[in-house]
């Protein structure tokens, strides 16, 4: 699994979603929504946000429900190697890593959250993001 979220300001939003009692999610990983209000580790670019896992979910455990944090300020992983600018907004781009929004991305639902530093076009860089969960 890719590296976490690391939280550096703590969520003041959350949302209780229904989880799959077979999903082992760690707290910090980001999450896509499914219907009916469900929740799964993101693993691809498209995936809609569903906020970042605040709490660890155990495989197996008889739990079927997790809690995300849908704000606060995070380090997340960006992917893609394109550069991101304060400020640009953040979507999902695969399993726990971000990449910056373009004109190709569908304007509901995918973006995660605000840059909240500028980096270049190193992969696999950690970038504070204000993320914002509507």
């Amino acid at each position: 699994m890719a590296s976490v979220a690391q939280c550096f300001e703590t969520p003041t939003k959350f949302a209780r979603y229904t989880v799959a009692d077979g999903a082992g999610i760690a707290r910090g990983t980001l999450l896509k929504l499914t219907t009916p209000n469900t929740a799964a580790a993101a693993t691809a670019d498209n995936d809609i946000a569903g906020g970042i896992a605040w709490m660890e979910k155990v495989a197996n455990d008889g739990s079927t429900e997790i809690v995300a944090a849908l704000d606060g300020t995070w380090g997340i992983i960006s992917s893609t190697g394109a550069p991101i600018s304060i400020g640009n907004q953040v979507v999902i781009k695969g399993a726990n890593y971000i990449g910056p929004y373009t004109t190709l991305d569908d304007e509901k639902g995918y973006v995660l959250g605000r840059a909240l530093e500028t980096i270049g076009t190193a992969a696999a860089t950690q970038i504070k993001v204000r993320v914002n969960v509507l």
